[in-house]
């Protein structure tokens, strides 16, 4: 991954500091590269000058368009971690020793592989309202993350609950009734919409450790699958810091989110 060492300067203070910068966290859950500063340009010629320096400088996806001439108000996409991704995975799988799941094991499969799906939902709805590419970022990494479960649910013959779904849409009516209220809550105000990104990464932590077991393919899968939700905390966190805002953790513990926000970005699949 290549990294930005310059700091662009007007009038000898850093942009970074003037301008919020969006916390792009790919699905390997580590901060994207490209930088855009959306300050307006007197003439082209320094147009030119702040598209080359704050343009393209992720290994993905650049950052949108800001306010004025500038490439983007957020970051690049880190380096993706999608079909590469899954397909190590299925790797890992197919040298583990298939188990009989007992009910609950089955029940929690079928479970995360919506709440997957409701993250990604809601980030996608939630980016169409506030354009911030961290939630462009982590929807792509959601996407990776049900397509794990799936994995999970073709090994043992399960029937996916999120088959055909349209975006928005839940054959379990617990998270149907969750994605309306987490989308109009995110819906009023930026603060509002980042807290709706931490509270899922809040539920999703739960549930996962409530579902711990040592069934060696199901523990695999959620082990990643934690990682990746402890990342997108701690870009949300980041993102809620940068706009004078806190988060109080209503599902894990205030002390399991305060060693997570303490943390650094984890590398791994699936992040």
């Amino acid at each position: 991954m290549k990294k930005l060492n310059k700091t662009l300067l007007i009038g000898g203070v850093s942009l970074a500091v003037l301008v919020p910068v969006s916390i792009a966290v790919a699905s390997d859950g580590m901060p994207g590269n490209g930088r855009g500063n959306g300050q307006s340009c007197n003439n082209s010629q320094q147009m030119q000058q702040r598209q080359a320096q704050n343009g393209d400088v992720g290994n993905g996806t650049t950052g949108r368009m800001g306010n004025g001439y500038g490439m983007g108000n957020g970051s690049g996409r880190g380096d993706a971690m999608t079909s590469g991704s899954i397909s190590s995975l299925q790797t890992q799988l197919d040298a583990l020793p298939k188990a009989t799941l007992t009910a609950d094991e089955r029940a929690g499969l079928l479970r995360m592989r919506e709440e997957e799906k409701l993250a990604h939902d809601v980030y996608v709805a939630l980016d169409a309202k506030w354009n911030l590419q961290v939630f462009d970022n982590i929807a792509g990494a959601e996407q990776t993350h049900g397509d794990a479960v799936k994995l999970l649910l073709d090994r043992y013959g399960i029937a996916d609950p999120a088959a055909g779904e349209a975006v928005g849409t839940f054959s379990n009516p617990e998270l149907q009734a969750l994605y309306t209220s987490l989308v109009e809550q995110g819906s009023t105000s930026l603060v509002s919409a980042l807290t709706v990104g931490a509270t899922i990464e809040d539920l999703d932590l739960a549930d996962l450790q409530a579902r711990t077991t040592t069934t060696p393919d199901i523990a695999l899968v959620y082990s990643n699958l934690e990682r990746g939700s402890r990342n997108h905390m701690r870009a949300f966190t980041m993102q809620l810091s940068r706009n004078g805002a806190t988060y109080t953790p209503t599902h894990i513990t205030q002390a399991a989110y305060d060693a997570i926000v303490a943390g650094s970005m984890e590398h791994g699949p699936l992040g």
